[in-house]
């Protein structure tokens, strides 16, 4: 086991303590064809409401996409992309307690919805599809999430996956935070994720959660996403059928803990109100000190 180093994040209405315990990162799809939820929050009542949910159950974040990337999607315009965030941003902003964090890979978008009440950026393209999102992270002080993705959604679960996944991660990863340095961004408001699920074959999506310790000797917090995705419903798949997303909640509670175990700051999950609980007690596995008195 790891133990997690402690950072201290940034945001414009407050400091965010990372490594004491887990934080929770709640998924917000409002799009119509999530792998997740399908189009369950595309409704602005429905988003709203489920993210007021998760809050109430403990998520300490909450992250909102407005365009898919499961393998095999197609990308939208900003304009479409910001035209379903705006009605649930903007209704969340005056009711959520807990941070948003934004989840684009559009340096227009993260910008619109830095001003609309974001306060983090979360790029899963590691800013390789729009390199000046850095710029807007650095003008705004937000922190910024950068993700390794080998390849792109619509092809990258065809392959080929790299040779060497975690020395494919490792360097992707330098090579984000390399262009988020050059643009401004403070090193202390980088968080890198390894991208589980983006591009890596099942079996280099256990590997990586086996040796996410190497990636924490980047030095950066780390956030791992592994809830509800494709390796999963592979292996909880019955007669040759693969487990449905909301199967795979316990598959998921194994890869959260194995996360925490092994140095992760951050999880980012659909379940919020059980993986609370997952964290909680992989936390105290972590720290002691952290369980109830007798």
């Amino acid at each position: 086991m790891l133990r997690r180093k402690l950072f201290r994040l940034k945001l414009p209405s407050r400091t965010l303590v990372l490594g004491k315990r887990t934080l929770i990162m709640g998924v917000l799809n409002v799009t119509p064809d999530s792998f997740s939820d399908g189009s369950k929050f595309y409704n602005e009542e429905h988003a709203i409401e489920h993210a007021m949910q998760m809050e109430r159950v403990g998520a300490d974040l909450i992250d909102i996409g407005a365009e898919s990337t499961r393998p095999g999607s197609e990308g939208i315009s900003a304009e479409e992309e910001w035209r379903r965030l705006f009605p649930v941003l903007s209704g969340l902003r005056r009711l959520l307690k807990i941070p948003i964090s934004i989840d684009t890979q559009k340096a227009e978008v993260a910008e619109t919805a830095l001003d609309a009440g974001a306060e983090i950026i979360n790029d899963i393209s590691g800013l390789k599809n729009d390199p000046r999102i850095a710029g807007v992270a650095a003008r705004h002080g937000v922190p910024l999430i950068m993700m390794h993705m080998h390849g792109e959604p619509r092809t990258m679960q065809k392959g080929p996956f790299a040779r060497d996944v975690v020395s494919d991660v490792l360097q992707g990863l330098r090579e984000s935070f390399s262009i988020a340095r050059r643009a401004g961004v403070a090193k202390s408001q980088i968080i890198l994720d390894p991208g589980i699920g983006f591009g890596k074959s099942y079996a280099q999506n256990y590997e990586l959660l086996q040796k996410l310790a190497q990636l924490a000797k980047l030095g950066h917090p780390l956030l791992v996403g592994t809830s509800r995705k494709g390796f999963l419903g592979a292996t909880l798949a019955r007669d040759g059928k693969p487990a449905l997303p909301e199967e795979r909640i316990w598959g998921t509670a194994a890869t959260v803990t194995a996360s925490i175990l092994n140095g992760a700051h951050i999880v980012r999950v659909h379940d919020v109100a059980e993986m609370v609980q997952v964290a909680r007690a992989a936390d105290c596995v972590l720290d002691p000190g952290l369980a109830p008195k007798n």
